[in-house]
């Protein structure tokens, strides 16, 4: 490695890892990364994952609904739209299993996405297609990072999520009939950059989504098994057998600390510029960088910069926060530093002689033609150390590679300068710098424009709203005003909470049924009585009764009322057995339901909190279902639903189940003819001898729990002892 760049990229500080690619790409702008993905999940055989701020499963993935990508590859009659696109995969490749993960954005985002993705791509596509709302953040935080692994042998990280409103050619024609969204809407011209690596650099990308996932407690991620190689052959490589760095951004959260290499980076390779940088990004705020770029450039005079980013902020809220932010940032920068050795724009297309702008969504850096970072990491405060981040970088270790550095730099600006690439190797070529090249060429359809920030700042609140929307670490709860970003540890998603309404209005509704409408009669003995008679007269009565409990289940009739009527039917000896197989039966068939349907619905819906209570629940395994039995917080049917749905053992829940339950069973039927007095005949007897009977069937139920608590504690110890 060269011994001027050599202090950039260190693993453990600068980066996570440092690890090889025998290909890395450069794909700038929409249209080139979404062609590229198409075709390497094509090549997909065991595994894809999809992870992302914002994934949106209407997204044209070839803006036309069909057009095959360069070269004629990769079409092969597939769908374009990302979610027909994965049924097609999943459906030809019985070994493949789609993983996508995506924030779980808080309703401020509302407007700007898919409603209900987890619908549409989880319950729309095959079961091998799996989808998971991550909102493990500390309050105020979000997942930023932008990751498309195919097979842990080619990966995708940039700052371009595979969602609406993002595609665009390098053209970025003002009039575009192919740039709308999936309502028809049309939107102005998009420019962002992805890299593509294989090799080891792949692999590494791979243990990143992977950890995301685990993180979130989707479920445990397969372990890493790199192979084939799903490279898009019309995509030629920037750089061959190339050393890439990896760095990240992760808050401080529960026992996990904090880590910020994203922002080191940014520090160590300002701090090792010596020509030039050379900036892409969204925002501008991070007083850490503009800190270290006025600190090198005092110390280098003939350091020059070049920002270029977006003219136009998304709104009130971002103008009040990241755009006054952007305003701090120019201020200090101009003001500390001589204005002719930098420039900070803003990128165009004309047209009948207006400026278009561009939406510069990049985040880009090279410095002196030798450092190269991509990645999903704006540069404000909250992508150093509140939002999760994902940046690749690559130093150059010989001329080659940092001819293909100069390729990429030269390829950028030809883009937003509107002149072609050889145009601008030739002004370098005659010894220009980058402010001469960027101030001296300019085609007649593009052009950068100085930014003008004309915010009228909003008081008080607007410092209240920055600070809230814009911290490089996590806030405490009583820092925080309202619900900005949305990542809240404890407190449900509106989204969730309408969900999890929605199945408790269900359930509500079920048990309203057995109690108001006409089928509450089932319930009555003396309305069943005949029905129960003929059960109990029929050879088929074991077959029969375990049956009816296993669809009254199903049904949510109330479990508690059907052993009363086996007890009243059956008799002591004959009613207990019945009773407690019937109750097994039907638990075990809601278990079922819940194990089958809810890993997909029911944890997708309550996002990580689910698995959360799954695994405590798996921990205390038998415990737990019997303390739900003998003091039960939900109908019996929901009980075993949400069971069935967690990480539970089914044969825990049917222990559980067990001894929660015939403690119950066995005193409403031992009970006999007394419980028919008691139904018949409310006297104030007959009602002191249910009441013994309740608090004889919680003190047989602790005594049974206390048990089972003594015999799990010696076999742990015993386990101890052993290990």
């Amino acid at each position: 490695m060269a011994a001027d760049s050599a202090c950039v990229l260190k693993e453990g500080d600068t980066c996570w890892r440092l690890a090889r690619a025998g290909r890395a790409a450069i794909l700038i702008d929409g249209e080139n990364y979404f062609n590229a993905v198409h075709a390497a999940i094509l090549y997909a055989r065991k595994s894809i994952y999809l992870i992302g701020w914002d994934i949106d499963s209407r997204v044209d993935l070839l803006s036309d609904g069909g057009r095959k990508p360069g070269g004629g590859e990769g079409g092969n009659g597939a769908p374009s739209r990302l979610r027909d696109l994965l049924e097609y995969v999943v459906e030809r490749r019985a070994d493949l299993t789609v993983h996508v993960l995506l924030w779980d954005y808080s309703m401020l985002y509302a407007l700007e996405r898919e409603p209900l993705p987890t619908l549409n791509l989880a319950w729309k596509t095959p079961a091998r297609v799996r989808v998971c709302l991550d909102n493990y953040l500390p309050l105020g935080a979000s997942h930023h990072q932008k990751l498309v692994v195919i097979d842990d042998s080619l990966a995708f990280c940039g700052g371009l999520d595979l969602t609406i409103r993002r595609w665009d050619t390098r053209d970025h024609k003002p009039q575009e009939p192919r740039r709308t969204d999936p309502n028809g809407a049309s939107y102005g011209p998009f420019h962002d950059i992805q890299m593509m690596v294989d090799g080891e650099a792949a692999a590494a990308l791979a243990e990143v989504a992977r950890q995301r996932w685990s993180d979130a407690e989707c479920e445990k991620p397969a372990p890493l098994t790199p192979g084939g190689d799903p490279w898009p052959a019309f995509v030629k490589p920037d750089f061959e057998n190339v050393t890439v760095g990896v760095a990240r951004t992760l808050p401080e959260l529960h026992e996990r600390g904090e880590i910020r290499e994203v922002e080191r980076l940014y520090v160590k390779s300002i701090e090792s510029a010596e020509r030039f940088i050379y900036i892409e990004n969204q925002y501008l705020s991070s007083i850490r960088v503009v800190d270290t770029l006025i600190k090198r450039m005092k110390e280098n005079e003939n350091l020059e910069l070049v920002i270029i980013s977006r003219g136009e902020s998304g709104g009130w809220f971002e103008e009040q926060s990241m755009g006054i932010g952007r305003v701090d940032f120019k201020e200090k920068l101009i003001g500390s530093v001589d204005p002719s050795r930098l420039r900070l724009l803003c990128a165009a297309v004309v047209h009948d002689g207006r400026d278009i702008p561009v939406n510069v969504h990049a985040k880009l850096m090279i410095v002196d033609d030798r450092f190269l970072r991509v990645g999903s990491s704006n540069l404000n405060n909250r992508s150093m150390g509140l939002d999760t981040e994902c940046d690749l970088a690559i130093e150059a270790e010989n001329d080659e590679q940092k001819r293909a550095i100069c390729r990429v730099r030269n390829d950028l600006l030809a883009e937003h300068l509107g002149v072609d690439c050889e145009t601008v190797a030739e002004a370098f070529g005659r010894g220009q710098s980058l402010l001469a090249v960027v101030d001296g060429l300019c085609g007649k359809s593009r052009k950068l424009n100085p930014i003008e920030d004309n915010i009228e700042i909003d008081g008080e609140w607007a410092k209240s709203l920055r600070s809230v929307a814009d911290p490089d670490r996590p806030l405490a709860p009583e820092e925080f005003v309202g619900d900005m970003y949305g990542a809240q540890e404890k407190e449900q998603r509106q989204n969730q909470i309408l969900a999890l309404t929605l199945i408790g209005l269900m359930v509500l509704g079920m048990v309203l049924i057995w109690q108001f409408t006409p089928l509450a009669q089932l319930t009555n003995y003396e309305y069943a009585e005949p029905y129960l008679q003929t059960i109990k007269d029929s050879p088929f009565t074991i077959v029969a009764i375990p049956l009816i409990y296993a669809v009254a289940s199903v049904m949510f009739f109330p479990v508690t009322a059907l052993i009363a009527l086996t007890a009243l039917t059956f008799g002591a000896g004959w009613g207990f057995f019945y009773a407690f197989l019937g109750s097994l039966l039907g638990a075990a068939v809601t278990f079922l339901i819940g194990d089958l349907a809810g890993r997909v619905t029911l944890r997708d819906l309550m996002g990580k909190r689910i698995n959360r209570i799954s695994r405590k629940l798996s921990e205390k395994g038998i415990l737990a279902i019997v303390t739900s039995r003998i003091v039960p917080m939900a109908p019996f049917s929901l009980i075993n639903l949400v069971a069935g749905a967690t990480h539970i053992r089914f044969r825990d829940f049917l222990i559980g189940t067990a001894i929660g339950m015939a403690p119950g069973i066995a005193v409403m039927t031992a009970l006999g003819d007394s419980l028919r007095q008691v139904w018949q005949n409310p006297s104030p007897l007959n009602l002191a001898l249910v009441v013994l009977a309740v608090l004889a069937w919680l003190g047989l139920s602790v005594g049974l729990q206390l048990l089972v608590t003594r015999w799990r504690a010696r076999r742990r110890r015993a386990q101890s002892n052993d290990a």
